[in-house]
């Protein structure tokens, strides 16, 4: 007897009519039309059930901070750092660790179960460290976080800054990241992709990388990013985050800068709504959108993800965990229009972005694991359309989350008295 058994769902490949059995916390059985008993039977009424959503590109030390010490007045990437700096000597690990888990409990209402987070090592005492390693323990039963060594002041401008990423490291944080484009010459920046290449190639660790997080057509450590990720042998274990800068670059410098990244087997991670919020700030008009070549990236065969990248925080004082949201003004921005392009824009927030996590057990084949999310919606198209409410969310098999369909009922003159539909 199967665990449980979702009937009548709709799948995001398009399959309809199908169903899905679960036995032990793994798909057991994917076909149409199945009728088996099982304790527990779901019948989805044609909605779509898709693999849970997974963010590839988060802050979480500093998520739900907005106000503190100040707001960001100028809603500036620079001013925002300021502000975290400022903060940061106040900080306490009660105070990250509980916004850490109230921000954790917003993603699994909203289906989000893999998150992959930067930690700002800068401070010696690691004190965001050992915060979000014990939110990762405390959170492990529901979502899978993964951590990245982050020196969000610069890995060669800091003294120290080396030595804290390493005994972050040391400590049980997964992934080594970098912000070349922060360091103090275009030089330094590019010695500091390559030693954290190699720390990650000596260590077996993947690579995550804020690159190019700028609007200037000449800062290019995506390039240095990907020939290290191929002289270290790191294809598939390496990603660029951000790239904005590609968005300002010269097109024959692109058109070579592609099959570089190509064949490096490097992601990216287009962060849309911080993008669009940060970029261009010094442009008058035409302002630049600031996002990187999401299509153009996919067309050449680049994986990519998106991310929320910030929620409250000094950088962004919106969001809400909805990973649909992102996706939403991910399209807008990359104009991604087209069925497709709707559609893989989806993909940026599952598909991709569990590949950019290197998760285990993924996906809505038989052996995966019975994570996945019940929406209000019949395609993957109109689930972005509607942000659309997350009927239920389970993870390897279990319950976690569920909410009431929402349906609006009018009452107005000449119209039948309580007609529904889907807001």
């Amino acid at each position: 007897m199967l665990d449980l058994l979702v009937k009548n769902a709709t799948l995001p490949d398009g399959r309809q009519g199908m169903s899905i059995g679960v036995q032990n916390g793994r798909i057991a059985e994917v076909t149409a039309g199945l009728d088996a008993p099982a304790h527990e039977t779901l019948d989805a009424g044609g909605y779509l059930l898709s693999p849970h959503f997974v963010d590839p590109h988060f802050h979480m030390d500093a998520t739900l901070s907005y106000g503190l010490p100040r707001v960001n007045e100028s809603g500036t990437l620079l001013e925002g750092i300021a502000v975290w700096g400022e903060l940061k000597p106040t900080l306490t690990a009660d105070a990250i660790i509980e916004r850490a888990l109230t921000y954790c409990d917003w993603a699994v209402a909203k289906g989000l179960l893999a998150i992959r987070s930067h930690v700002d090592t800068s401070d010696p005492s690691l004190l965001a460290v050992d915060a979000l390693l014990e939110v990762k323990k405390r959170v492990a039963p529901y979502i899978d976080l993964q951590l990245v060594a982050f020196p969000q002041d610069g890995l060669l401008r800091t003294q120290g800054s080396v030595d804290n990423l390493k005994r972050a490291l040391d400590k049980g944080v997964d992934v080594v990241g970098g912000i070349p484009h922060f360091e103090r010459t275009s030089e330094q920046g590019a010695a500091s992709v390559k030693l954290l290449c190699e720390i990650a190639a000596t260590r077996g660790l993947l690579v995550d990388m804020h690159c190019d997080e700028s609007d200037d057509p000449l800062s290019r450590h995506i390039e240095t990013l990907a020939f290290e990720a191929q002289r270290l042998g790191l294809q598939g274990r390496v990603t660029g985050s951000h790239c904005t800068s590609m968005h300002s670059m010269d097109n024959y410098y692109v058109s070579k800068l592609l099959p570089l990244i190509a064949e490096s087997g490097v992601s990216v991670t287009a962060n849309p709504l911080i993008n669009i919020t940060l970029q261009g700030r010094q442009d008058s008009y035409p302002k630049r959108r600031g996002m990187t070549r999401v299509p153009e990236l996919m067309a050449a065969g680049i994986n990519v993800a998106f991310g929320h990248d910030c929620v409250m925080d000094p950088w962004y004082g919106m969001g809400s965990g909805d990973m649909l949201e992102v996706a939403h003004m991910g399209l807008h921005v990359a104009q991604m229009t087209s069925q497709k392009g709707i559609r893989d824009c989806f993909d940026a927030v599952t598909t991709n972005a569990a590949e950019v996590m290197h998760l285990q057990g993924y996906g809505l084949e038989v052996g995966c694991d019975a994570s996945f999310v019940l929406l209000q919606a019949r395609d993957p198209v109109e689930a972005i359309r509607l942000r659309a409410n997350r009927l239920q969310v389970w993870r390897k098999g279990q319950l976690l989350a569920e909410t009431a369909p929402v349906v609006a009922k009018l009452h107005m003159a000449g119209r039948p008295d309580g007609v529904g539909f889907l807001l």
